[in-house]
């Protein structure tokens, strides 16, 4: 399909918030769920989340996640990777537990409708891999969805990612605390 994935610049924000849309999931939540706990996450709104990503793209730091743009210019997807440590939700979650504290970490993806069933995932597993490794990650790691187990999963359930596209990207299971929730290893 010839999809590049590359990381979030603040020349890319236009693309980032046409990969969130405007209406379900993306658009209230912004990648922001995993930078959130408690009180935070409950106050924050809609137009909070997404100016808190725009700041996260725009700051002095490194780029929040990965962006995939079709051959024609178009993005057609969005990957959220950090270290660990910027997932303070991450942090305290059990699903989570048995991970490398060093490692950087897969939290979300979205693919907008039209562009979803071609492979966009797959090349954001990638293209997150490679982002994190040239910030200098030895490890990355997701907490998959494994739809096989967990039967049929409403696609807003899938913003993990669903178990195939890890193992298809070379990622192993190192810990299952549900039937659904799988955290795996590169």
């Amino acid at each position: 399909m010839g999809i590049e994935v590359g990381p979030t610049t603040p020349e890319r924000w236009a693309d980032v918030r046409t990969v969130m849309g405007e209406r379900g999931d993306p658009s209230r939540c912004f990648c922001q769920y995993f930078r959130l706990r408690g009180k935070a996450w409950n106050s924050a709104t809609p137009e909070n989340n997404r100016d808190a990503l725009r700041d996260q793209v725009h700051g002095d730091e490194r780029a929040p996640g990965v962006l995939a743009t079709a051959p024609d210019g178009t993005p057609v997807g969005w990957c959220a990777v950090a270290p660990r440590a910027a997932y303070p939700r991450v942090l305290a979650s059990p699903n989570w537990r048995g991970g490398d504290p060093e490692a950087w970490v897969i939290t979300c993806f979205v693919v907008p409708v039209p562009h979803r069933r071609q492979g966009v995932a797959a090349h954001l597993v990638e293209g997150a891999v490679d982002f994190a490794r040239d910030q200098g990650a030895t490890v990355v790691e997701a907490c998959a969805v494994d739809t096989a187990r967990a039967g049929r999963v409403p696609s807003a359930d899938l913003y993990r990612g669903p178990l195939s596209i890890y193992l298809d990207a070379g990622f192993e299971e190192i810990a299952r605390t549900s039937p659904q929730w799988v955290l795996v290893r590169r």
